[in-house]
């Protein structure tokens, strides 16, 4: 008898619908290009507007399907308004942190912290699960998390409690949405070479503390995120649901 193979599972997202949040630039306009890439129309979200624009000019120079969508997310109504069809792939790589020692944490920079990497992700995912929910239709919803939602790292008490927070979240949802065929996971980076982590990188003290924490010989490029995406998105993860996806080097090895 002639042996049957398995079938390669599919990357392929034609036809569907993506909202990308934090989508301006770095590791959201990464995920957006990926999803785009697999035939995706994606709607890209920030607050940044002329950033935006432009970052979506250039995906459809590149032929890919994209429009922008002016969007804080800390805005629960407008947030919520953008739900108003489902989405089939949600990510949101909205966040900010406010380092300082845990002993020196301004309340401002608490809340607005907190409004953002965990109110805003904990609304996102409700509002998109809802328009799913109420279409009768499975999805997949991912959060850009971090390494630092499963350890500690000093001056980040607050950035770690927000991201915590969002694994926590993500693996109750997880349980209450998972028969209805909507799956929820984060991606958890390492230091990610964008314009915003340059500062960090051109620290010396900063730079041979990550460098001794990451066992790869490297630190992360948007590019090593964007195929976790394309992942978690896709059918090929259909059996991935309530769990972190580490991309961080081996930082969290030891």
């Amino acid at each position: 008898m002639a042996q049957t193979l398995p079938q390669i599972p599919s990357f392929d997202l034609s036809g569907r619908r993506a909202l990308v949040t934090g989508a301006s630039s770095g590791i959201g306009l990464g995920c957006a290009v990926a999803l785009a890439g697999a035939g995706a129309h994606v709607v890209c979200a920030a607050r940044r507007a002329d950033l935006l624009h432009d970052s979506v000019a250039a995906m459809r120079d590149a032929g890919h399907s994209a429009e922008a969508l002016v969007l804080d997310q800390t805005d629960l109504t407008a947030l919520k308004g953008a739900f108003s069809d489902p989405f089939d792939v949600v990510v949101n790589s909205a966040g900010l942190a406010r380092h300082s020692a845990a002993v020196d944490t301004d309340v401002a920079d608490f809340d607005t912290v907190m409004d953002v990497n965990v109110k805003g992700a904990y609304f996102l995912s409700s509002y998109a699960a809802r328009a799913l929910l109420d279409a009768g239709k499975p999805g997949s919803i991912i959060h850009i998390g971090s390494q630092m939602g499963h350890v500690g790292g000093p001056d980040r008490a607050v950035y770690c409690a927000s991201k915590h927070a969002v694994e926590g979240m993500v693996k109750a949802m997880a349980i209450e949405w998972g028969k209805a065929g909507i799956r929820i996971n984060t991606i958890c980076p390492t230091f990610i070479r964008t314009p915003l982590t340059e500062g960090t990188f051109n620290d010396a003290r900063s730079r041979t503390w990550i460098m001794d924490k990451i066992k790869l010989p490297r630190v992360g490029a948007v590019s090593d995120i964007m195929g976790a995406a394309l992942y978690l998105a896709s059918d090929a993860s259909g059996m991935v649901t309530g769990t972190a996806m580490m991309v961080d080097g081996g930082w969290t090895a030891d």
